[in-house]
């Protein structure tokens, strides 16, 4: 697929960028390393020379680097060409007399009015994106909300269904606590040596 050539604004802001950078990373000339090392200049000059101009170029490749990276991060070089492209064309717009036309920029017009007639339609694509993730939340804690109610509903039938055991047992112990407690064990003594008596030798 054959990309579109970049466009004039693309271009010479990039070259303007990159001469800037080039200044920038070589406006500490030679003689103000020297000014800082002066000693080590003298005794060694063809070494601190070969230094100075790798710091040098180290500095313009971090820059130039740097620079790349964040016009990949921001697609800055593909923005400059479409706002190239919109200015072309509203210029042509402009000789032609085109100016009453929808969605036609007017010198009259704010630059906020401007993004925001921009940025509405993202906006309106963020809201529903938020209005899908929030009736998915609501949907979820809907359904969390009705299986509490269910192990609420089992435990308020375990705690009754305990309760009712624990009074029957209570009512047990109650009659058991009645009893003749003597007569139990002397009962209970004559039973065992009866069953003895009974079982042959």
């Amino acid at each position: 697929m054959k990309t579109a050539p970049d466009s004039k604004r693309w271009t010479h802001f990039h070259s303007a960028l990159q001469l800037a950078i080039s200044r920038s990373a070589h406006k500490w000339t030679y003689e103000d390393f020297q000014e800082c090392f002066t000693l080590w200049c003298k005794e060694e000059p063809h070494g601190a020379e070969g230094i100075f101009n790798t710091v040098s170029r180290h500095m313009e490749d971090q820059i130039h680097q740097s620079c790349e990276s964040l016009f990949k991060e921001f697609n800055v070089r593909d923005s400059i060409n479409i706002l190239h492209a919109v200015v072309s064309e509203a210029r042509a717009r402009k000789q032609r007399g085109e100016t009453h036309g929808k969605d036609v920029w007017r010198e009259n017009i704010a630059p906020r009015a401007a993004v925001r007639a921009r940025t509405v339609r993202v906006m309106e694509s963020e809201v529903e994106r938020a209005r899908a993730e929030l009736q998915a939340l609501e949907e979820e804690n809907a359904a969390l909300y009705a299986r509490c109610e269910d192990n609420d509903e089992k435990q308020r039938a375990a705690d009754a269904k305990t309760a009712e055991l624990l009074d029957i047992l209570d009512d047990v112990y109650a009659k058991w606590s009645q009893l003749p407690q003597d007569e139990i064990g002397v009962w209970a003594l004559e039973s065992a040596e009866n069953v003895g008596f009974a079982q042959p030798p």
